[in-house]
């Protein structure tokens, strides 16, 4: 294979992503109408980065956990694709045997647990990862911190948490609830920590593909409600439900 043929099929797999992209929310839109859901923004500022370890990352070693239970339906639409089948719902509920490893929705949980598991493997001597994704505004809880400090007092290092930083929070923007600097949070407390475009696949991949020697976190510079415009950047569609028109006038765009 020469040089050229191998360009060109790094091209088509990037373009093999965004597409994939674009019909996942799709998706996610006409499974919120058909169940009545929400959380469609901050499902949407997440769909590279789920896309990106369903497709190029997790292995059958790997464990995920959704931190940010209640963007869920990309979730579980990709569980569906892999061949499990989660129970629809408001949040993840632990189902092992259909790829849900953790019940999440009240936040701040996701990375304890998952640090529980990656601490085991340690200690057993397992391979594998485990992979967290969460939300900044969840970065608020003090258990975050708490996981922080136990991670790197004991060189956790086959756990990758990734923060969903789209910058807004149920009701309004994080600057204007309770501000952080995640980058010195993290560094402060002896972690790696790597900032990417969390739309960007080749970033995500790559950032994803690292496995520091030390505790690592991904902080993905996102969108609220990306790939829709009257749902970007706006606090209004963290938990806000669609409609019929709502949802076609999304898909135009959407196509």
């Amino acid at each position: 294979m020469d040089t050229r043929e191998i360009i060109s099929g790094q091209l088509y797999d990037l373009e093999r992503l965004k597409e994939r992209s674009k019909l996942l929310r799709k998706e996610v839109l006409q499974l919120a109408l058909e169940t009545n859901g929400s959380h469609i923004g901050g499902s949407f500022s997440e769909i590279e980065i789920l896309i990106s370890l369903f497709y190029k990352i997790l292995n059958h070693d790997d464990l995920f956990i959704l931190s940010k239970g209640h963007a869920c339906y990309p979730y579980f639409l990709l569980l569906r694709e892999k061949g499990f089948d989660p129970k629809i719902m408001g949040h993840p509920e632990i189902d092992p045997k259909n790829g849900i490893y953790c019940t999440t929705g009240s936040l701040g949980h996701g990375l304890p647990i998952g640090a529980g598991m990656a601490f085991a493997r340690k200690i057993k001597q397992l391979s594998g990862r485990i992979y967290i994704l969460m939300s900044d505004g969840e970065c608020q809880e003090g258990t975050t911190w708490e996981t922080s400090d136990f991670l790197a007092q004991h060189n956790i290092n086959n756990l990758t948490a990734i923060i969903d930083v789209n910058k807004i929070q149920a009701l309004d923007r994080i600057e204007d609830v309770s501000p952080l600097n995640l980058k010195e949070k993290f560094t402060s407390f002896g972690w790696h920590v790597k900032e990417i475009d969390g739309h960007n696949f080749n970033e995500i991949i790559s950032a994803l593909r690292e496995t520091p020697d030390k505790p690592y976190v991904i902080l993905a510079d996102t969108t609220k409600g990306k790939g829709v415009s009257y749902m970007e950047d706006r606090a209004m569609w963290h938990g806000r439900k669609v409609n019929f028109e709502r949802v076609e006038q999304a898909l135009k765009e959407l196509s």
